[in-house]
């Protein structure tokens, strides 16, 4: 009964212990009280977090990026500590280097249009474009700054200056013909060029020769530029080449002009060419005409020789001579005895009267 009562005792002490325990304790002005082993938690959480986000800050801006159309231009304090050009992954100093990016691909300008003067003061419109790209990003950061606008303002003067320069020295027939790099002219049969109005009909022919385009003396003009900026042109393109709206009525007029007088020499010629072929067929014709004449009076008079000489042989026979004479005879009295009279008046010597007589 002592142990029992001795080990209830215990129990029930143990359990008012832990009731203290659990109860919430309260300050003087009936606010709770915190637990301090809570806010320590709290606190060391809350520092975690905090230091986990600023390392993943300093990480990002420790990385660089490189894609594969692009240079990173690897800034110190302003200054450019070096260029990364291969694509990948690499790492930088945060907060003290800072990163450019200079393109790496292929780009395309479109120049404005510009009006040019040819070396025979005609007026031309040129719309064309440039196609380019950066070379050395170290020096196009030095003298560009980094800005393709700026690349694209340098270019825009450079090739506008090299077009001009270009077409003032050439006629403006030069500058059309030299478009695509390619002229047609016409050559007679020895291989000598027809120009101007110099018509061959009969043995002009057309033929294509590779000349210098218009693009390829442009891009004649233009030099340093990699060695000055760090770019390069790749090449320059004319999209359009127009002639002022105020000059076309007038080009156009004088076109239609030129092209009536050339189709007028062409009929001309025609017509001349008409003419010889004409008179000389009917040269021709006469020649061949006479000549069968000739021989048309020729074969009759064969024939009339041979009738005579038939004939000749017919009265150098005597029998020969006497059918002759009794046929001949014959015909004479059949032409004499025509229409309702059919009386015939012989007198002794006439061979039809002979033919009654019974000579024959």
């Amino acid at each position: 009964m002592a142990d029992y009562t001795g080990n209830s005792y215990t129990q029930n002490q143990h359990t008012q212990n832990q009731n203290v325990q659990n109860f919430e304790r309260y300050n003087s002005d009936g606010t709770k009280k915190k637990k301090k082993g809570g806010k320590k938690g709290k606190v060391f959480g809350v520092s975690c977090v905090f230091l986990l986000l600023a390392a993943l800050f300093v990480l990002a801006n420790s990385l660089v990026i490189t894609k594969q159309n692009q240079f990173k231009l690897i800034r110190q304090f302003g200054r450019v500590d070096r260029v990364v050009s291969v694509p990948g992954l690499s790492f930088k100093i945060p907060f003290v280097e800072s990163v450019d990016i200079v393109p790496k691909e292929l780009l395309l300008y479109d120049l404005p249009a510009s009006d040019v003067i040819t070396s025979d003061k005609k007026t031309m419109i040129v719309d064309s474009y440039v196609l380019w790209r950066v070379t050395d990003p170290l020096k196009f950061a030095q003298t560009l700054s980094c800005s393709v606008q700026n690349a694209e303002g340098r270019i825009d003067a450079i090739v506008y200056n090299a077009t001009k320069n270009t077409i003032s020295n050439m006629r403006q027939d030069e500058v059309i013909r030299s478009r695509d790099g390619k002229m047609t002219i016409t050559v007679d049969e020895t291989g000598n060029e027809l120009s101007g109005n110099d018509l061959d009909l009969s043995g002009g022919k057309e033929e294509v020769i590779e000349i210098t385009s218009l693009t390829e003396e442009v891009m004649g003009q233009i030099n340093h530029v990699e060695e000055q900026y760090g770019i390069e042109l790749v090449a320059v393109e004319v999209k359009k080449l127009d002639l002022p709206d105020d000059n076309k009525q007038a080009v156009y007029n004088r076109m239609i002009s030129e092209r009536g007088n050339i189709a007028a020499q062409y009929t001309a010629e025609g017509k001349s060419e008409a003419k010889m072929i004409e008179n000389t067929t009917d040269k021709e014709v006469s020649i061949m005409l006479s000549d069968a004449q000739a021989k048309a009076e020729a074969t009759i008079a064969e024939g009339e020789a041979e009738y005579m000489r038939i004939l000749s042989g017919a009265y150098s026979d005597p029998e020969k001579t006497d059918f002759y004479s009794f046929v001949r005879a014959l015909d004479a009295l059949r032409e004499s005895v025509v229409g309702e009279n059919k009386t015939v008046i012989l007198t002794e010597d006439s061979p039809i009267t002979q033919i009654f007589n019974g000579r024959y």
